[in-house]
């Protein structure tokens, strides 16, 4: 089976690697990549937006299936054009793929299915707005204003903030620029991210795990679009996780089938678990980074087969899922100044072992290996515990220089020392 991966992310470098791992698999594409991925795959430039040119390389590789990483190509329906040539794809249509693509949309199907979420209110006028954030946050009993960019946003169209100009002037930036806002009640309780691969009303779940959107460590700064995250959750019970795939993603799937745009692919479900049980927070339409270098660093069963099962209505004839002992860590390399403008063109040393992830970088005519994002590497460890896989992760990052770059040094950390509990 020959896989042509797009995207350019440390995600689709991690899909690489474990699809390597799969014995049906015996070729890799990956379009346009990066400076990591060019290791693992033969490697094209791509305008990953286009249908048609995804549609054309696929055919001109002789690609047997197409795994589409980024959102942005799902809600503009890449995934839609590839299916039409006849080629197996997975990822949703453009109309599935709504369920990231617009809140309000996704909202929508969640109140239809029954779906504990936060209370919301889109704005689209600003004459409206401060009456609004009247109804939302400490104004009306909250711990904090949700302000969400309706579309998307690259996990940086949020602001959680308890100081009500911070929030309003999110707000206002957002509708000056043409986009509806969407206020949200404050959801209380950790997080967790659960993967599904879904087709139609076929669920199957991944390992549950726990991203950190915010910069700074003990969860200060501005949000990004993720700077760490760990698998399994020691602190979550295995019957909260089966509650989710049943009150959650399999009535959301559901009623996606039932409104005529059926889901095959990657359905992730962010999750509150509030003392009154898991409530949504949002759902996205494809793997997340930086979850999904972490959970399928554990995973043994073949991924190729289980993706090209969702993507050709196999799915529910597939066996569970077997994953490794223990537990993985990724840690995200930023460079100076993410998540605003980041500082680009840097040389990076020491980013060649096997457990360092590339998103943001390049590689020069010379062979050098520099910068070209904000999000730059991600650093995967794994081992028996927490603990172990959180210094496995740091020693490698210990030696790996960028200058001005910036991590985190607590992802995992509270939930190795059991400071997290329901």
């Amino acid at each position: 089976m020959h896989v042509l991966v797009v995207g350019s992310g440390a995600r689709e470098h991690a899909l690489l690697l474990a699809l390597r791992r799969d014995p049906e698999v015996d070729a890799l594409s990956v379009a346009p990549g990066n400076a990591g991925t060019s290791a693992v795959a033969d490697q094209y430039e791509l305008d990953v937006s286009s249908g048609e040119a995804v549609t054309a390389l696929a055919r001109g590789i002789g690609a047997d299936l197409v795994v589409i990483g980024p959102e942005v190509p799902l809600v503009l329906g890449v995934a839609d054009a590839v299916r039409a040539a006849g080629i197996a794809c997975f990822g949703p249509t453009k109309d599935a793929a709504r369920i990231e693509g617009s809140k309000a949309f996704a909202k929508d199907v969640m109140t239809t299915a029954g779906v504990r979420t936060a209370l919301s209110e889109i704005v689209d006028n600003p004459a409206h707005l401060d009456a609004a954030l009247d109804r939302f946050g400490p104004a009306a009993g909250q711990a904090a204003w949700v302000v969400k960019d309706d579309g998307l946003a690259a996990g940086k169209g949020v602001v959680v903030t308890s100081d009500r100009d911070a929030a309003r002037a999110h707000a206002a930036g957002l509708l000056d620029a043409g986009h509806p806002v969407l206020l949200e009640s404050f959801l209380e309780g950790p997080e967790v991210s659960l993967f599904c691969v879904v087709d139609g009303e076929t669920v199957v779940p991944l390992l549950p795990a726990q991203d950190f959107k915010r910069v700074g460590d003990g969860d200060t700064g501005p949000n990004t679009g993720g700077m760490g995250a760990y698998t399994p959750l020691p602190w979550l019970p295995e019957d909260v996780t089966a509650r989710i795939v049943d009150d959650v993603v399999k009535p959301v799937a559901a009623e996606l089938v039932r409104r005529g745009s059926s889901f095959s692919g990657l359905l992730y479900a962010g999750l509150a678990i509030t003392s009154e049980g898991p409530a949504v927070v949002e759902f996205n339409c494809r793997f997340g980074d930086p979850e999904t270098q972490a959970v399928l660093a554990l995973l043994e069963s073949p991924l190729g087969q289980l993706l090209r099962a969702a993507a050709t209505g196999e799915l529910s004839d597939q066996q569970p899922l077997q994953w490794r002992e223990g537990a993985a860590v990724t840690v995200v390399l930023a460079a100076e100044n993410y998540p605003g403008r980041p500082r680009v063109g840097d040389v990076i040393h020491g980013a060649d072992a096997p457990s360092v992830l590339h998103a943001g970088t390049a590689r020069r005519d010379d062979g050098s290996v520099v910068s070209s994002g904000g999000r730059v590497l991600s650093v995967v460890g794994v081992g028996d515990d927490l603990t172990a896989a959180r210094a496995s992760a740091y020693a490698t990052l210990e030696g790996i220089r960028l200058p001005g770059s910036h991590f985190r040094s607590d992802i995992g950390l509270a939930a190795a020392e059991g400071r997290i509990s329901l």
